[in-house]
């Protein structure tokens, strides 16, 4: 049986439809109130429980042979659904996740972080995955910490002020750095396969097949809408005041000028061979852009 703690979000989603698809066993961490509807009928078992009290996450993970934990508060924090901050829930509510399946015997743990999480940008989500990555460092479980390049649905989508639709982008720094933003259908795709393969890696760092700048996105978008965007810039050190002053005040916006800074600051190191390796053919970044171009209606 494996746990997916995460499984309302688009990643977790998406692993637990692929598990069951292939004919495993799914059991899937909610909170009270969440709809389950699209779980069960698929045929993922529900149990109910919060990572922000540890008490309930024993009985979950009873029975557990592997837990996949992509669970964060960002998403909500952005929207302001949620009162749980990024410390409670990506820190210390993964953390007591984490002593809760060592407790109840759980064989593997896989846990999402991000790509370059210890460069030294000082955001509560780095902070948080750090802390959880120490502590499976500690862990007598097998674990598999996959550390994931930004996704495409997201930094290059209106969600990250990337919208090719209205014709305009932000951008943080230069943006001249190369990265490897990647599907989040590919990294549903690899934890699948590293919960279930018979001698995963420890680490994975795992990025899309394109190396491309911010700068050339743009220039990109623009080729295939044939118009222009407008593009506005935050200069790395307005970046830095702005994470420093929301650390406290707002976590999950801090994090979100971070991870751009971040972006900019860190070219990736790391490619797409741990999808490779593992059959998946992974979607470029263009590849993305291209199709959020064709949705547009034509100009005339």
């Amino acid at each position: 049986m494996i746990l997916v703690v995460g499984a309302t979000g688009d990643l977790g989603s998406r692993v637990t439809s692929r598990l069951r698809s292939e004919g495993q066993p799914v059991r899937c961490l909610l909170r009270t109130g969440t709809d389950d509807a699209g779980l069960r009928v698929i045929g993922a078992e529900i149990v109910r429980g919060d990572l922000t009290v540890p008490a309930s996450l024993g009985a979950a993970c009873e029975g557990i042979d592997t837990v996949i934990a992509t669970a964060t508060a960002i998403g909500r924090r952005l929207t302001g659904a949620s009162s749980s901050t990024i410390g409670d829930v990506d820190e210390k509510g993964m953390v007591s996740l984490v002593d809760a399946a060592e407790t109840a015997g759980v064989h593997r743990f896989v846990y999402l972080s991000f790509a370059g999480v210890d460069a030294p940008i000082g955001t509560p989500l780095e902070h948080a995955k750090l802390a959880v990555e120490k502590r499976l460092g500690n862990s007598s479980m097998q674990t598999v910490i996959v550390r994931a390049d930004a996704f495409q649905e997201v930094h290059l989508a209106p969600m990250a002020r990337f919208d090719i639709a209205r014709g305009k982008a932000a951008i943080i720094g230069k943006g001249n750095t190369k990265r490897r933003w990647v599907a989040t259908e590919d990294v549903a795709i690899l934890l699948c396969a590293v919960a279930l393969e018979s001698a995963p890696p420890a680490l994975i760092e795992v990025g899309g097949p394109e190396l491309l700048t911010k700068n050339e996105a743009v220039a990109i978008a623009q080729d295939l809408t044939r118009r222009g965007m407008d593009v506005q810039r935050m200069p790395r050190p307005v970046a830095r005041l702005a994470v420093r002053l929301l650390n406290r005040r707002n976590d999950a916006l801090a994090s979100a000028f971070g991870a751009g800074l971040h972006q900019d600051l860190y070219e990736a190191t790391w490619d797409d061979m741990p999808l490779r390796q593992r059959g998946i053919n992974p979607k470029a970044a263009t590849d993305f852009l291209r199709e959020q171009a064709s949705q547009l209606p034509q100009q005339t």
